[in-house]
């Protein structure tokens, strides 16, 4: 146990203003980041503690580093501490993206912004390929996982099967495949070491216990999630009975409450999922538009799922809703918002005393395996998908044989596109560059070729 004194909420709520203001660069900088703060700079808790929680949050549909920071608010500081936390996770990515929506709104189709978000595409591209990279290096160990991941690209790319259906039949695959004792779903599928400091757990101020708070009833886990359900789905209930199913706040709330559940393995394959639902079905943005937003969400603190509420934003701002463009986009987009992170909140305060007293479950680690196998595919189909719109001007969907393909009409390649995107590609994999630099470069570099009219 450390000398130093356990910190007061007051303290608590300082670092985790801290984090929030700090967590650029994706779930994967956000965890190294928290890991970084928590574990090896105050060491709150060590390190076998911190990959439990966060492997229990993997298992979870929604943002695993938002709530990662719910469940170690939670343990130090009880229901209100992992609050705090939460909110303090995602507040100012909720502010950066509202301001960003707003002049993106107002003045999107101007020259200046516009050659902005020409360059800002590019750069996500790249880095969308650098995750596929990233996640199926660690995720595809084997030939089955290899085979998951090939299988789940087929299904999304050709064959448009819903991303929820997806994610379920993997894990499925897992949970079979580690009762029946097959060698290849016994590999992990979890996390490894995040940090460069190894802490151990009885050198912390958590110690190698658990707090006693988390040795709660079921009944209070029950009585504590019944109340974030209620703030979760009451008001989405009221839209629904208020102004029906064909009102686009209705639809926003639906949506994004069915996203919450169903949408595992991280920001990438949420954003998948989103792109083929909001662009495709619901018609709420164009593809650019959606890389467009995913370039905010990279260049802000806060998940990256805060895209949605620029997703949001634009789908209220185009509607007929009876209120100004501005104020009903940010009315859809703070309602993204509500029903996106709400749920987070849920599944910590209900699961959270139950997952503190497992270890290692080898069912449960089988499962998220062939989760993120499937992940890979999906996160390979969005970059297939984003790389078709943002490289050609003209993109097809070819519709033969049960297949549902997008294919690009050749001819319309832009040089000025794919010059930027291989640029990126270099900066991202030969030169080792963050992700902030290379969106601030490509933004600097579309500015610049538009200037000269080469876009």
């Amino acid at each position: 146990m450390q000398d130093h004194a356990y910190p007061t909420l007051t303290e608590a709520t300082r670092i985790w203003a801290r984090i929030g203001l700090l967590s650029f660069g994706g779930p994967a900088g956000q965890i190294a980041l928290m890991h970084r703060i928590l574990v090896e700079e105050q060491r709150w808790l060590g390190e076998k503690r911190f990959l439990h929680a966060l492997n229990y949050c993997m298992l979870l549909p929604g943002p695993e580093a938002m709530q990662l920071a719910v469940y170690i608010g939670w343990l130090m500081h009880r229901t209100l501490g992992g609050i705090i936390a939460g909110v303090l996770f995602v507040l100012p990515g909720v502010i950066a993206i509202m301001a960003l929506s707003w002049i993106y709104a107002l003045y999107g189709n101007v020259g200046p912004v516009e050659a902005l978000f020409f360059g800002l595409k590019a750069a996500v591209l790249a880095i969308v390929v650098q995750a596929v990279i990233r996640i199926g290096s660690r995720a595809l160990k084997n030939g089955a996982m290899i085979a998951i991941a090939a299988a789940s690209f087929v299904a999304i790319f050709g064959f448009a099967i819903p991303f929820p259906l997806i994610i379920l039949v993997a894990g499925l695959i897992g949970f079979f495949g580690a009762r029946a004792g097959l060698p290849a779903f016994h590999g992990g599928g979890g996390h490894g070491k995040v940090g460069k400091v190894h802490v151990d757990d009885a050198d912390t101020l958590l110690g190698e216990e658990s707090p006693e708070h988390t040795e709660v009833s079921r009944s209070y886990a029950f009585r504590i999630s019944a109340v974030f359900l209620i703030l979760w789905l009451a008001p989405v209930a009221l839209l629904f009975a208020a102004l029906g199913p064909a009102n686009v706040f209705a639809q926003i709330a639906g949506f994004f409450s069915i996203m919450a559940v169903v949408t595992f393995g991280g920001a990438y394959a949420v954003l998948a999922y989103v792109a083929q639902e909001a662009v495709q079905n619901f018609g709420w943005l164009a593809p650019g538009e959606m890389l467009d937003g995913l370039g905010m969400a990279e260049t802000t603190p806060g998940p990256l799922i805060m895209v949605t509420q620029f997703v949001g934003f634009m789908g209220a701002f185009r509607e007929t809703t009876g209120l100004s463009p501005l104020a009903a986009g940010t009315l859809g987009g703070l309602l993204t918002t509500w029903v996106t992170f709400t749920p987070c909140f849920l599944w910590i305060f209900l699961g959270a005393p139950f997952i503190e007293r497992l270890r290692d479950n080898v069912i449960l680690t089988a499962a998220l395996t062939a989760i993120t196998a499937a992940v890979v595919g999906v996160i390979l189909n969005l970059a297939v998908w984003f790389g078709l719109h943002v490289v050609f001007d003209e993109v097809r969907t070819i519709v033969a044989f049960g297949l549902n393909l997008d294919m690009p009409a050749w001819s319309s390649i832009n040089p000025a596109a794919a010059g930027l995107v291989l640029a990126a590609i270099v900066a991202v994999f030969r030169f080792k560059l963050g992700p902030v630099v290379v969106l601030t470069g490509c933004a600097l570099a579309g500015v610049a070729l538009a200037a000269f009219g080469w876009t």
